[in-house]
């Protein structure tokens, strides 16, 4: 099992997350994700920096590899502009780069105008757009396509590297997760669902790589660390499709109202107690991903990734999690 460090591009400025890069590494982090976002959730996070930018200077100052989690490829940006920004992602990281893709939220999509599809659509989409995308990393000479969605023009990449990269796809129910067995090279999510990750599984998703992250609050008390995670992340306690359809960070603001303090204590572990943040691992391993990544909330990342380096990871692979 891999542990890495979830970069939220949502919360810190673009210098931090390149700071907590070079941080995780030296903690003994495995890897990196990095979430890809035009809106941050609410106001309070208050940050969106540009992914693309972000991963090129993380692979001037770290060795981890890097995950988008997630980029949607569909609606934002043409399928084949992100397949040129992932091409060079890669290259910078050495082969070090992981595509991971989405079908997005309206959040960040609706942007440019054009309305926000259904699901079922959305996933056809995803799907078109991975295909163009891979044509673009592996034929000769120049690419032109004609499909349901999308539209290239004898376009060519020219720089990309020498081998594809992997593209993992995210599944937080059951069609998404047979479209991902079916076509990604991997399984994203944060949710430690043993039922999801089955179905990938069975489906297709054999025993291709899984990934999961989650969230932490560290804080030098649990009660402070309750109240940060409460005030910049409630919205991670909002219900079913919400996250997909809400399309403003004031939506998100309000319908965040109705998750209580109670709540989030009860869902996101809090304080600076290692054994806690061992624990917290316990559903992700026990439903036997391949990879967990953990982000922290709040202005206490240094010294959560002390704890991390000093404790929570020496025990987490001494016991065999």
């Amino acid at each position: 099992m891999r542990i890495g460090y979830f970069l939220s591009s949502e919360e810190y400025t673009p210098s931090q997350l390149i700071e907590q890069a070079r941080l995780a590494e030296e903690s003994g982090f495995d890897g990196l994700w990095i979430s890809d976002h035009f809106h941050p959730w609410n106001d309070e996070q208050g940050q969106s920096a540009f992914v693309w930018g972000a991963i090129g200077a993380i692979s001037q100052v770290c060795e981890l590899p890097v995950t988008t989690a997630v980029t949607c490829p569909t609606v934002r940006t043409h399928p084949a502009v992100i397949a040129q920004a992932a091409a060079t992602s890669a290259v910078l990281l050495n082969g070090r780069f992981t595509l991971g893709v989405g079908t997005g939220e309206a959040l960040n999509e609706h942007i440019v105008g054009g309305p926000w599809p259904t699901v079922d659509v959305r996933l056809e989409m995803l799907e078109e757009a991975v295909e163009i995308m891979r044509r673009l990393w592996t034929e000769d000479g120049f690419v032109t396509h004609h499909g349901k969605h999308y539209t290239v023009d004898t376009a060519r990449i020219y720089t990309r590297p020498d081998t594809p990269l992997p593209i993992y796809m995210s599944g937080f129910g059951p069609e998404a997760t047979d479209v991902a067995a079916r076509i990604a090279d991997g399984f994203i999510t944060t949710s430690p669902d043993k039922d999801l990750l089955k179905r990938f599984r069975d489906n297709g998703g054999g025993t291709k790589p899984t990934q999961v992250g989650f969230k932490v609050s560290y804080a030098p008390t649990e009660e402070e660390g309750i109240e940060q995670a409460h005030r910049i992340w409630a919205n991670s306690g909002l219900p079913g499709e919400l996250a997909q359809v809400l399309p403003s960070p004031r939506h998100f603001e309000q319908a965040s109202e109705l998750v209580t303090k109670e709540q989030t204590a009860k869902s996101v572990t809090c304080g600076s107690k290692a054994d806690a943040h061992v624990e917290a691992f316990k559903p992700y391993v026990e439903a036997g991903f391949d990879e967990i990544y953990v982000a922290n909330l709040g202005p206490h990342s240094v010294d959560m990734m002390k704890l991390y380096r000093d404790e929570v990871l020496p025990e987490l692979r001494r016991s065999g999690r």
